[in-house]
């Protein structure tokens, strides 16, 4: 078994040193790769100082992209599991050994780190509250899958979606509900495991405020709706 851990970073001087401490304690036969994407901080600094493998974008490409970088990376030297971690420290690296646990155990294809599947101590805005229970209920109206907590980028995914997602042309800017939504109308297996998560100590969410959390909704449901039409037209064909 051959685990990578996926890490993008934009501007995360503040939390990025004391979250790679604790993937070396809590995960230390798993190999750590952090994307740092383009930042204007210490991030790269930092990282190359706690001698793990950097790769840094020469301009900013965004999550999405960031995760795809380590993704191909994970292809191209051939691990069987890529764990996804943010590195704001939301993602607790002791967590990651449910989802890797998991794969392994029950052979399915992705596994998604759920913060709601059970009752955990973390708080939910409003807003994006809102947001995640509208993408689950599209998600059982599509899929007839129960998918609580599709917005979590806390995953482990085993080696035919790394295949998958390292070769796909039109990697989506946000991988969540629409992407959760390809994979199962193409059949494959996911899941989701009851994990804690933290409360970001330093900086901004990609999806903080109003603004950020609408255009996110907006551009997921369009995505969605490609999609859709995209498996209807397949089927005819």
């Amino acid at each position: 078994m051959k685990a990578l851990i996926v890490m993008p970073a934009h501007n995360e001087e503040k939390n990025i040193g004391k979250l790679i401490d604790e993937v070396k304690k809590d995960l230390p036969n798993i190999d750590l790769i952090v994307i740092n994407d383009a930042s204007t901080d210490k991030t790269e600094e930092i990282v190359k100082e706690k001698q793990i493998k950097c790769i840094t974008l020469p301009f900013n490409l965004g999550y999405s992209l960031a995760v795809q970088t380590g993704i191909k990376y994970a292809k191209e030297h051939e691990y069987n599991y890529v764990i996804q971690m943010d590195a704001d420290g939301q993602h607790i690296p002791s967590e990651a050994k449910k989802l890797l646990d998991y794969i392994e155990k029950e052979k399915v294809d992705i596994v998604i780190g759920s913060r709601f599947l059970e009752k955990t101590q973390y708080k939910h805005g409003i807003m994006r509250k809102l947001g995640t229970n509208i993408l689950s209920k599209l998600i059982k109206i599509i899929c007839h899958k129960t998918i609580k907590d599709p917005t979590s980028g806390f995953q482990c995914i085993n080696e035919k979606t790394i295949n998958y997602f390292s070769c796909m042309g039109n990697y989506p800017e946000f991988p969540d509900a629409n992407l959760i939504i390809e994979l199962l109308l193409q059949k494959y297996e996911i899941c989701e495991v009851s994990i804690n998560m933290r409360e970001r100590k330093y900086g901004k969410s990609m999806h903080s405020g109003l603004i950020g959390p609408a255009k996110y909704m907006v551009k997921v449901t369009y995505n969605i709706i490609i999609i859709i039409l995209r498996n209807l037209f397949r089927k005819k064909k």
